[in-house]
């Protein structure tokens, strides 16, 4: 089983060879997920010291759900599995990327190939509405989850 360092210097956290990752209050550590081959930012979420541990260990992206409060790999249900090819982490060891492999093309519980799929007007156009960079979802949310694809708290 990996087991996480504790953290007792900063030369150890910055520029050390031991993983002693730093979890919030919360015991979870952010994690942005890219594709590795285009470098997309394909997804944000969390992880628990388990999903990182399992990531780690299966090479399969694991994370923790806030709002079902619970461990999920990414995959489980809708079949689009995150093949990690490199799992790399900050400076201060507090956030985790993922470069990833997806099978099935897309992340986005929506169904778009990012979650990232809008974009919101900056500058002169401040104000606009947000604008679709994403035109066309990869499946059908309902067709893969059911009637309710991710039920969240709002």
């Amino acid at each position: 089983m990996i087991e996480f360092k504790p953290r007792v210097t900063v030369a150890q956290v910055e520029e050390g060879i031991e993983l002693a990752p730093k979890f919030d209050e919360h015991g979870l550590i952010p994690c942005v997920t890219t594709d590795a081959a285009s470098g997309e930012v394909l997804m944000h979420a969390y992880m628990n010291q388990e999903a990182l541990r399992r990531t780690i260990e299966t090479g399969e992206a694991h994370y923790w759900s806030r709002s079902r409060q619970k461990l999920w790999r990414k995959g489980e249900s809708s079949g689009l599995v995150q093949r990690v090819r490199e799992l790399r982490i900050d400076d201060d060891q507090d956030c985790v990327w993922l470069r990833v492999d997806v099978v099935g093309g897309a992340s986005c519980h929506v169904g778009y190939r990012s979650c990232f799929y809008r974009a919101v007007p900056v500058g002169a156009e401040a104000g606009q509405p947000l604008r679709f960079v994403e035109s066309e979802k990869m499946f059908d949310p309902a067709a893969v989850y059911g009637d309710a694809p991710n039920p969240t708290k709002l």
